[in-house]
């Protein structure tokens, strides 16, 4: 499972790279549909309509994956912090019921109030 107790595992930034929609698309429910994605440096996050899917791409070639399936039904809580003057990067902060409290780290420029919008419709 994937360390989300470590914020520098998931450092990220919008991405509009079709490979993730292609990378998470076997993992898909019927009627699930991709909606935002994300990316670090070689980890990248996925926001369906249903859960968020973090990706942890392993070992030297990349070949190796964790993938981590984050229901939006199990939050039960969340918190964004958006950047400010003096700290560029934001933060998402979910607790899931029986995992604790992911947190995912983003780079300046990326809109929270929209995930945290996305995330609250989905399951309010």
């Amino acid at each position: 499972m994937i360390d989300f107790e470590n914020g520098s595992v998931f450092k990220l930034k919008q991405s509009d790279d079709p490979g993730f929609r292609d990378e998470v698309q076997p993992l898909l429910v019927d009627g699930e549909e991709v909606v935002l994605t994300y990316e670090g440096v070689r980890d990248f996050i996925v926001f369906t309509n249903k859960r968020v899917i973090a990706v942890n791409v392993q070992g030297i070639t990349g070949r190796k994956k964790d993938y981590a399936s984050l229901p939006f039904n199990r939050i039960q809580a969340f918190s964004i912090e958006t950047d400010g003057l003096a700290d560029n990067d934001g933060e998402l902060d979910l607790w899931f019921s029986g995992l604790g409290k992911v947190r995912f780290e983003f780079k300046e420029n990326v809109d929270l109030p929209a995930i945290a919008k996305h995330i609250a419709a989905s399951f309010l």
